[in-house]
């Protein structure tokens, strides 16, 4: 493993990194980058160069359907503003559901023909809501109807293999050019939804018995997002899942950065896996640096540090830096 001394990630690699394999480069994602706070409107972050951006999702009871706001369960307080066509964007009311966010995206899409590879990371605050329409099927729809052959699925990463699992031991993610246009779904257990002790399947365990009924009925091309093992922790995590059967359907790891580089946990049995994993909170890694505003060349060398880590992305709060945000550089 590289130390926390080790310097900067050496001149062109950026170029390297552009022409791997999706899962052997390192990118920069901005967490909860529908905050207006952040971005006046998601177009905007859209167009900031990140890898990943995350949205926070209500399904509970007491609102309507997906709710798209970091602290209000009731109702949508974000950027997006439901363009139906890129001259929409930037033009309308924000505060939309996440059918409105998933049609910005959409709208941007069409405007950016080939654009990066986006992991859209979404955070179920409270977890999903079958009995109300917002079960893991209800959000297949919903992607698939927003965003259509702009989400890369489950489905074509398995392409033939058994599971996810054997597919990207076997074959690996697509090369970066392949994946261009493309949006890839990461679904992560909420906040909301960890504390509450009435709620015994979390998202990421219900996703993943999802794909795997959905495979098992040869209909695995429906699902369109790729659950997370949330939490970092030494060796494999999927053994938390008392069902072995769910295991080999997680492919993709989140969890917090400082844990991931403190030297505690081989990040390199992830990358040997062609795994994703997403490391948050980056700012904290010692020696902490700004969650927001960091120099730039503070940022560029924390993102190279993780990146050696065998980070597939790393996160912070960095909106006002996208040149930083843009950055890809080869993983490991």
């Amino acid at each position: 493993m590289a130390s926390a001394a080790d310097g900067p990630a050496p001149r062109g690699e950026a170029a390297r990194a552009a022409a791997a394999a999706y899962s052997a480069t390192t990118g920069v994602g901005v967490h909860n980058a529908y905050e207006k706070a952040k971005y006046p409107y998601f177009a905007d972050a859209l167009d900031s160069g990140a890898a990943m951006l995350e949205l926070d999702v209500w399904t509970n009871a007491f609102g309507s359907g997906w709710r798209v706001s970091h602290s209000n369960p009731l109702g949508n307080d974000n950027n997006c503003e439901n363009a139906r066509s890129a001259a929409e964007l930037r033009t309308k009311s924000r505060n939309q559901s996440l059918a409105g966010c998933l049609r910005d995206i959409r709208s941007w899409h069409d405007a950016h023909p080939g654009h990066r590879p986006v992991v859209l990371k979404v955070e179920l605050k409270d977890g999903f809501l079958g009995t109300r329409g917002r079960g893991p099927a209800d959000l297949d729809a919903l992607l698939t109807n927003a965003l259509g052959d702009a989400v890369y699925r489950p489905g074509r990463l398995a392409a033939g293999h058994a599971t996810l699992d054997d597919a990207v031991r076997a074959e690996g993610w697509p090369d970066r050019a392949d994946l261009a246009g493309k949006f890839i779904v990461e679904l992560i257990p909420g906040t909301v939804e960890q504390g509450n002790p009435v709620d015994t399947l979390w998202t990421d365990r219900e996703y993943a018995t999802h794909l795997r009924d959905l495979a098992a009925a040869g209909r695995l091309g429906e699902a369109a997002a790729f659950p997370a093992v949330l939490g970092a922790e030494a060796g494999d995590p999927r053994g938390r899942y008392a069902d072995a059967s769910i295991r080999p359907w997680f492919v993709l790891f989140d969890g917090d950065a400082s844990t991931y580089a403190g030297g505690a946990i081989d990040t390199q049995w992830y990358a040997d896996r062609r795994y994703l994993v997403v490391m948050t909170d980056a700012h904290n890694v010692a020696p902490a640096i700004d969650g927001t505003r960091p120099t730039e060349a503070q940022a560029a060398e924390r993102v190279a540090l993780l990146a050696r880590r065998h980070a597939s992305v790393v996160s912070a709060d960095w909106y006002p830096l996208p040149g930083v945000l843009s950055t890809v550089l080869p993983r490991g």
